[in-house]
């Protein structure tokens, strides 16, 4: 096994530590600091960027490579890091970051393409999409997933099936109830993250409408939550934690000038079917 120095020092970067997402990639990161003997340092960004920029600032004169999870940085201010010799890699990235930069990332167009797959072989052929919000990496590869399955499966995209939201349950349950109104309604729901998912199940519920009997629901990330709803949640598991485990991984080679074959690493994604996903009662 490759080690670093028994003495490098690691700095991670953190919107967050309580909220379940970041504290499973974290313990994927806790988990490769441990394996590679090396010493944590933990900074919250409060996921506010001048903190961030003053704390990797900081990070940089007192740790020897930095693991950033999902930072709000731009690929210029990262780059600038980089410049100095500074090993770092950020884990899931917010926006679309330059090549240069080393990143973990789930597959999402696998994940997505997987949720919509399993509607399709269901028999639904009117499936809506509640996103996250714009221009995220996470939003437009499943949002370009979803156009894609539908499209591979001869369904023409409906503007009107593809809402957006904040990845948040408040926004979620709003979003489906819209879509649950409309003349012609969705037969199944594919959410770009399980707090969506669970809205929508929410809005479902509020209007009468039963899931998965009469509106079939998917989720993404397999969060804790997923499995203690009810119905149980059909979701796209992420593997937070591997995504941590990989990116201290990474970083050691980094910090130890190794010779890497890439800089972009996604782990895989896979489908986790539950209950709230069946054959459409009406039509498709």
């Amino acid at each position: 096994m490759t080690r670093a120095s028994p003495v490098a020092r690691v700095g991670v970067l953190v919107p967050v530590v309580f909220d379940w997402y970041f504290a499973r990639i974290l313990h994927g990161i806790a988990d490769g600091v441990y394996e590679h003997r090396l010493q944590l340092m933990l900074w919250p960004t409060r996921h506010e960027h001048a903190r961030e920029v003053e704390l990797l600032n900081e990070v940089r004169e007192t740790t020897d490579g930095a693991v950033l999870v999902l930072p709000e940085q731009s690929s210029d201010e990262l780059l600038a890091a980089l410049s100095d010799d500074y090993p770092l890699v950020v884990v899931d990235p917010l926006v679309r970051i330059d090549a240069r930069i080393p990143s973990v990332v789930a597959s999402n167009a696998s994940g997505a393409e997987q949720a919509v797959q399993h509607l399709l072989e269901l028999g639904h052929r009117r499936i809506a999409a509640i996103t996250g919000p714009p221009g995220w990496v996470a939003t437009e590869e499943r949002r370009q997933a979803y156009r894609g399955a539908l499209a591979a499966a001869g369904i023409a995209f409906d503007p009107a099936l593809e809402l957006e939201a904040d990845f948040d349950f408040e926004p979620g349950a709003q979003a489906a109830a819209v879509l649950l109104e409309l003349d012609r309604p969705p037969t199944a729901i594919f959410a770009f993250n399980d707090m969506i998912a669970i809205g929508a199940m929410r809005a479902a519920r509020s209007l009468g409408i039963g899931v998965p009997d009469e509106l079939s629901i998917v989720g993404f990330d397999d969060s804790v939550y997923a499995a203690v709803v009810h119905p149980a949640l059909t979701t796209v598991r992420q593997p937070l934690a591997e995504m941590g485990t990989t990116a201290v991984d990474l970083l050691v080679r980094l910090m130890g000038r190794e010779t890497v074959d890439t800089l972009h690493l996604e782990p895989f994604t896979r489908l986790v079917v539950r209950d709230t996903t069946t054959m459409p009662r009406r039509g498709g």
